[in-house]
């Protein structure tokens, strides 16, 4: 790949504060050299969180990472999870999920603490066909497979991916042609992880990745046309309104309607949706009905309005 083409990835970045997320491997290495090659009026400051899963592997890479940004005058947060951990709100049981968390929590205090924009993050175009498959093989539906954004707000931090339209091996590439190492997670080549996995499955098959990496980009744009089209429903509206859509703008319209009454986004599963429409289209359905973040909705002559949960006996008129 040109090095042109890596220039108009990394010319995506609005102009400001950043932090950037280096583990120390070749993407994030590859990010951060690109960055300061190519956008000198961009204020960075590296982010680099020592999960310790890997003994003195995981402290050889943040000793790595210390030793570039020195070479390279960019700042450096580092911390590790056994001092993020403690003060962490309840975390997932799984453990890849588990470091997800901690990660975001880490990167937020950075960007709280220095004032940035947000958090730059290394996930190239072969990430996103990895997310893609396991998304297919997971049963996902046409918003699951838009696969990672090229930007997304988690907990009020504002993630950028500038390189989700880069290969892989153009990273390495850049890396090689400039003289720079990197470090290799000896986790990534363990079985145990599906992602992994699916990395091996994909490897030399070129194709197959990049219809993977088409499929997300057709998915997203179906996606951007159901937001537009789809109709934006009252605090209360008639069930009409809403059964009467094709099934794939009521899900969407369903799904805007519940975010707004205060259902977390994050909670709004395809069964969610699926009651809420159910309550709309069929006059037998209960009339009444809980959904998450304590909100019950309820149905009341023909008009479907919602309230938060305080007490059951006094709500619609039960």
């Amino acid at each position: 790949m040109s090095d042109a083409r890596l220039s108009e990835a990394i010319a995506q970045v609005p102009a400001g504060r950043w932090a950037v997320a280096v583990s120390g491997g070749a993407d994030s290495g590859a990010l951060l050299t690109l960055l300061r090659e190519h956008r000198p009026d961009l204020l960075l400051r590296v982010a680099h969180l020592n999960h310790q899963s890997r003994g003195p592997e995981s402290d050889a890479d943040e000793a790595f990472v210390i030793d570039l940004c020195a070479r390279l005058d960019v700042p450096c947060d580092v911390a590790r999870i056994d001092q993020i951990e403690p003060g962490a709100k309840t975390l997932p049981r799984n453990r890849s999920a588990r470091f997800r968390a901690m990660r975001i929590a880490f990167f937020k205090s950075v960007v709280s603490a220095d004032e940035l924009a947000g958090v730059l993050v290394a996930h190239h175009a072969d990430d996103q066909a990895e997310t893609i498959l396991s998304r297919i093989l997971r049963g996902s539906g046409y918003t699951g497979l838009c696969g990672m954004s090229s930007r997304a707000t988690i907990g009020g931090l504002t993630i950028l991916r500038p390189l989700l339209e880069i290969r892989r091996e153009s990273l390495r590439e850049h890396l090689r042609a400039i003289n720079q190492t990197w470090r290799e997670d000896s986790s990534n080549r363990s079985p145990r992880y599906l992602r992994n996995r699916l990395r091996v499955a994909l490897s030399g098959r070129d194709e197959l990745a990049q219809s993977l990496i088409e499929l997300g980009k057709s998915c997203a744009a179906l996606r951007r046309w159901v937001r537009s089209a789809a109709p934006r429903l009252g605090e209360s509206f008639r069930v009409a309104e809403l059964a009467r859509l094709p099934g794939i703008l009521a899900e969407e319209s369903a799904r805007t309607w519940l975010r707004a009454r205060g259902v977390p986004a994050g909670q709004i599963a395809p069964k969610t949706i699926e009651n809420l429409i159910e309550m709309a289209a069929d006059a037998a359905s209960p009339p009444r009905r809980d959904f998450p973040g304590r909100i019950q909705v309820g149905r009341l002559g023909g008009v479907l309005s919602a309230r938060a949960w305080v007490d059951r006996a006094d709500h619609f008129g039960a």
